[in-house]
């Protein structure tokens, strides 16, 4: 039982981390989808300058789009994970609540044939008592 119980904490806590990422990695994407409407919005605004200078803003928002699409692709990756996580983690849980009431069941079963053990020695001593 300790042993699914240890899976059981591995588990929420890979889950935990998965959710902590998953939070960071959003907040980082709505920080560069800013970046990434500030730097499109200064580039409308300068319009045409050198065409050196535009190249190299245009690669800087090529950069940040590609990252921003990174960072969705990650994102649903691990929310994909976590929901994995969680139905898994039900699933344990299920199992472990089985396993418990069986045990108990077992632990029953077990009360009641020492009872009866317990009451048959008595009557065996009782007739061991009663030939003497």
């Amino acid at each position: 039982m300790s042993r699914y119980n240890s899976d059981l904490t591995q588990r929420e806590q890979e889950l935990l981390k998965l959710r902590r990422d998953s939070d960071t990695k959003a907040t980082e994407l709505a920080k560069m989808e800013k970046m990434l409407q500030q730097t499109k919005s200064l580039l409308d605004k300068k319009g045409e300058s050198g065409s050196e200078s535009k190249d190299l803003q245009e690669n800087m928002v090529e950069d940040l789009e590609e990252k921003v699409r990174s960072n969705r692709r990650y994102r649903r990756n691990s929310l994909h994970h976590t929901q994995m996580l969680e139905s898994q983690m039900k699933t344990v849980k299920g199992e472990l609540v089985g396993t418990l009431d069986h045990l108990q069941e077992l632990r029953n079963v077990l009360r009641r044939s020492q009872q009866k053990a317990e009451e048959r020695k008595v009557a065996m001593e009782k007739l061991a008592a009663g030939l003497r």
